[in-house]
């Protein structure tokens, strides 16, 4: 049996394609916002900041992403290819939340933190007004996870 190079190609083809859109699993850990634990997927590469959530179908309910930056400035974030509503949480390097926003699936518009932050949390929209949390509560288990890249 022979095959024709074109279907070699397109075999080949394929299955990059496959493998570059087969994401690894992202590291874990576990925090607390305020009283509350939360598992989160950490996102501490540049590759993983910038896909975060996208093209994702949903969110377990007590889960989260977790931006870790390499320092602290004003950072904003958007919703492009994201079909999940969310609601983000900005954190300075003390884990003190410095403001919440809620965002909708698929809008370019910019959320942005209202001063220098060095974590972004992503959760299903209204999680953290339903936990009570606001601005100004505090984030624990930060500092014992990984750094930035």
């Amino acid at each position: 049996m022979t095959v024709s190079p074109l279907r070699l190609l397109s075999a080949a083809l394929l299955l990059g394609l496959a493998a570059a859109t087969t994401a690894a699993p992202l590291p874990q850990a576990e925090i607390a916002v305020g009283p509350q634990p939360l598992a989160v997927e950490l996102a501490v590469t540049p590759d993983d900041r910038r896909q975060g959530l996208m093209y994702r179908p949903s969110l377990p309910a007590d889960q989260g992403m977790l931006f870790v930056f390499p320092n602290d400035r004003r950072r904003c974030m958007w919703m492009r290819n994201t079909r999940i509503p969310l609601s983000v949480a900005f954190i300075a390097a003390d884990g003190t939340i410095v403001n919440l926003a809620d965002m909708a699936p698929l809008d370019d518009a910019t959320h942005c933190s209202r001063g220098p932050i060095r974590y972004a949390l992503e959760v299903n929209r209204g999680w953290f007004a339903e936990h009570g949390i606001a601005a100004d509560d505090q984030i624990d288990g930060l500092q014992e996870l990984p750094s930035a890249h």
